[in-house]
Order: C-alpha cells, then structure tokens, then sequence
C-alpha cells in the first residue's frame, strides 16, 4: 500500500541530515505534489506544458463569484489530471474582507489507497485592481 502512496523528493528540494536528497514520504508525498501542482502555472515546464493549475491566470482578477468559481473549477481540473492517488471530495474558496489579495482554497480529499479523509488550505494571492 505505501508503494501506491509512493516517495518522492521533499518540496522544496533539499538535504536530510546525511547529506542525501530528502525524501517525501507516503501522505506527505500527496500533499507536497498537490501543493507543487497548485504552484506550478500551466506552460512554465518546457518538457510538460500542460502540468499545473491554471490558476495563475486569475491573479489580476476581482475579488467576485466569478473568479471564485473559476478558482474552484482549476483546482478541481488540475488535480484530476496530475494527482492520480486521490479524489477531490470538495474545493472552497475563503476570502477575507481585510486581505480582498488573499483566497484561502480549502481542498477535501480522500487518499485512494486508505480511504484517508484529509484537508488542506492553499493560499492564493492575487494582485488587487486599482
């Protein structure tokens, strides 16, 4: 089952206490990959240009309905395509009248693998119109 889970290289990439590669491993390998897709805008990797989420696009957007639900929709199609190990059970977008930049995405989901229920919140920042 942890094969499933899988071991990938920690996010960001650095040293364990050996010296070697860190590692990710099994839930934390999940979250670190969901976290990578939501970073990554769609076309910024040469060899994979359809990898990431599309999200970036709405960084000069307003702070309405519409937007949130694009951001609800990109998350949601995003990790579909690039997270294999799970199923998005829920997407929802917090804002804050204080910060109108920040959107708090919170991500339910379910690991395939162990019917684990886990949640993770995304913070996306965009740049406010004038």
């Amino acid at each position: 089952m942890s094969d499933f889970l899988g071991v990938g290289w920690a996010f960001p990439v650095g040293l364990d206490a050996r010296g070697r590669f860190a590692l990710a491993r099994q839930e934390v390998d999940i979250e670190q990959a969901i976290i990578m897709i939501l970073l990554t805008p769609k076309g910024q990797r040469l060899m994979r240009p359809t990898f990431g989420c599309q999200i970036h696009d709405l960084i000069f957007a307003p702070n309405d309905a519409a937007t949130a639900g694009l951001a609800v929709y990109y998350v949601e199609e995003a990790l579909a395509m690039w997270e294999p190990r799970i199923d998005v059970l829920n997407v929802e977008i917090d804002t804050d009248p204080q910060t109108p930049e920040r959107m708090l995405i919170t991500i339910e989901y379910r690991i395939k693998a162990t019917h684990d229920r886990r949640s993770l919140v995304f913070p996306f920042y965009r740049i406010p119109g004038e």
